[in-house]
């Protein structure tokens, strides 16, 4: 039998998660303002972490430099023990590091099932491009495979349906739905449940939980606390583009400078 750790050693038979994601003083700079100021963040395999703070905090500036957008002004990301900071958007998810956005991205006019299967496009031979016309000549594979997770995202039945006339909750699990189509082994969930009622966004952090389950790290960014609570195993906070508090949702809830900056005392104990 295993016994607990004694005098600070290591307890035995325990393996500590590899770190996929790492920052190490990741600062982006706009002008003479400092929208994320050395950071350091660690988020490892199998955890589902949530990155929380107030609007102007540097959350969407955090997840615009993981995943290649704007390039920072100083500091190193590293995934799966690669360094990743100069590469491109698709350079990045083509290593694994997937993201969707606060806004839901999709083509209105296409239906779910075509959607998803853009979502595939860096993962086929074929460019975003020459999938957009020739829309009815996807491989078999692909539209397997793409029918594959939009029964995984619970919209098998809304395979044929438009996504301009699909429910807003409905929409958003579609967009997961094109993240996931790439494969993510890291997927940066940008406010997946903003704008949705109780039981839409419990669907929606009940599917986030099985996509980890499955065998994807997610990071997420949301608002909604009692979510955010309720989904995460451990909560990084950032203010004025620094990281304010981590640690897991009690200890991030009951932070008393956590509170004043953001929480409040009513959503501390949401």
């Amino acid at each position: 039998m295993v016994e607990g750790r004694r005098g600070g050693e290591p307890e035995l038979g325990r393996v500590s998660p590899r770190p996929l994601l790492e920052t190490q003083g990741l600062t982006r700079y706009f002008g003479g303002l400092a929208a994320v100021d050395h950071v350091d963040l660690t988020v490892s395999e199998g955890e589902i972490v949530g990155l929380i703070g107030p609007n102007g905090a540097g959350k969407t500036t955090c997840f615009n430099l993981l995943s290649g957008f704007i390039r920072p002004t100083a500091g190193t990301i590293r995934f799966d023990g690669d360094d990743i900071t100069r590469l491109r958007p698709h350079q990045v998810v083509r290593r694994g590091l997937v993201r969707t956005f606060q806004l839901t991205t999709l083509f209105q006019e296409m239906t779910a099932l075509e959607n998803v299967l853009l979502g595939l496009h860096l993962h086929s031979k074929k460019g975003l491009g020459q999938v957009l016309f020739s829309r009815r000549t996807y491989p078999p594979e692909e539209v397997a495979r793409s029918r594959e997770v939009l029964d995984f995202a619970g919209l098998s039945a809304h395979a044929d349906q438009l996504a301009r006339n699909l429910p807003h909750g409905h929409q958003r699990a579609l967009g997961i739905a094109m993240a996931m189509a790439a494969r993510p082994r890291l997927l940066l969930l940008d406010e997946p449940v903003t704008g949705m009622n109780l039981d839409e966004s419990g669907r929606v952090m009940a599917l986030v939980k099985t996509i980890r389950d499955r065998g994807t790290t997610i990071l997420l960014v949301e608002h909604n606390m009692k979510a955010v609570m309720g989904t995460c195993e451990r909560i990084v906070v950032l203010n004025f583009g620094q990281k304010l508090a981590e640690g897991t949702p009690a200890d991030v809830s009951a932070n008393a400078s956590v509170i004043e900056a953001y929480l409040g005392a009513g959503l501390a104990h949401a």
